[in-house]
């Protein structure tokens, strides 16, 4: 019995033993192992098995990308002014053996080396241009905190500047400015709108006489069209009444008797030369005598 209970306990116990140096290493992750003190290798995803008491997990390390938000750093700018600036970083362990051995407290490390970076790259640049050069800034911390980090089994992704905190003083001013600059723009507007308001009004005026100018023009153009038709319709019926004259084969009385006619509309007192060919003077002589004979005729 005492030697059942002796193999139990003794199962039991290499069953603990087993049970505890048995692991499994989720996704995204990786452990550092050491051996007896020193580093002997790194366990990726899967099913793994260490040495009871010669064996020991020095770390659990996350494979993820993992951002980092350090508090407001302060700074001072070329033209001697003192900003709090905050960053966020964005960075991935590559190698687990170098981030487990190449610098003690990492973060903080990487903390302190962002600082650094951002007040000498702060130091070179006026207050102005660091308020517009985000893009620029966080590139170059970027850059030199990739190339620092590399011995640590560290790549750093992206750097962002969070807040840019200049003093209260500077961000009235700048407010103030800012107000003067919208009001101005204001200003321009109003100025450019009233311009463009009287060249409408201008531009409607001369289209109006232009309109105008053309709509008497045609009138004109249409009435003088009309007088010609009219004069053109005339001689048409004068020539037609000659030409049907003509075939009917008239008499000289008859002749004589259109002249009469026609003198007659000549001496409508708008012509100040009228030339009576012979044959109506003797005609109109004749006339004359008769008309005097008849009168003399009533007198009597």
């Amino acid at each position: 019995m005492e030697i059942f209970i002796l193999i139990a306990l003794l199962v039991l116990f290499i069953i603990v033993i087993l049970g505890a140096n048995i692991k499994v290493v989720p996704q995204a992750h990786a452990y550092v192992i050491e051996r007896l003190g020193s580093y002997y290798s790194t366990w990726e995803t899967g099913l793994h098995v260490k040495i009871p008491f010669a064996d020991k997990i020095s770390r659990k390390i996350s494979l993820k990308e993992q951002v980092v938000d350090f508090p407001p750093q302060p700074v001072i700018t070329k033209d001697n002014v003192t900003m709090q600036i905050d960053t966020v970083i964005y960075f991935q362990i590559t190698d687990p053996k170098l981030y487990a051995y190449g610098v003690e407290r990492p973060i903080s490390a990487i903390e302190n080396l962002s600082a650094t970076t951002l007040r000498n790259i702060i130091g070179e640049l006026e207050l102005d241009h660091t308020l517009t050069s985000r893009d620029v800034i966080n590139t170059k911390i970027r850059v030199i905190l990739d190339e620092a980090t590399d011995a640590w089994g560290i790549k750093v992704n992206r750097v962002e500047l969070k807040n840019i905190l200049p003093p209260r003083e500077i961000q009235d001013a700048m407010e103030k400015q800012m107000k003067a600059e919208r009001e101005r723009r204001a200003r321009i507007l109003d100025a450019e709108g009233s311009k463009r308001s009287e060249i409408l009004v201008a531009e409607g005026h001369k289209e109006a006489a232009i309109l105008n100018a053309e709509a008497v023009k045609e009138s004109k153009i249409r009435e003088a069209q009309g007088e010609a038709e009219a004069i053109l319709a005339v001689q048409r019926a004068f020539a037609n009444s000659l030409k049907m004259l003509n075939e009917s084969e008239p008499t000289a009385k008859v002749i004589a008797l259109k002249s009469l006619e026609a003198l007659k509309h000549m001496a409508d007192g708008k012509a100040t030369k009228i030339i009576i060919p012979s044959e109506i003077q003797s005609m109109a002589g004749l006339l004359t005598s008769l008309k005097e004979l008849s009168v003399d005729n009533e007198k009597s």
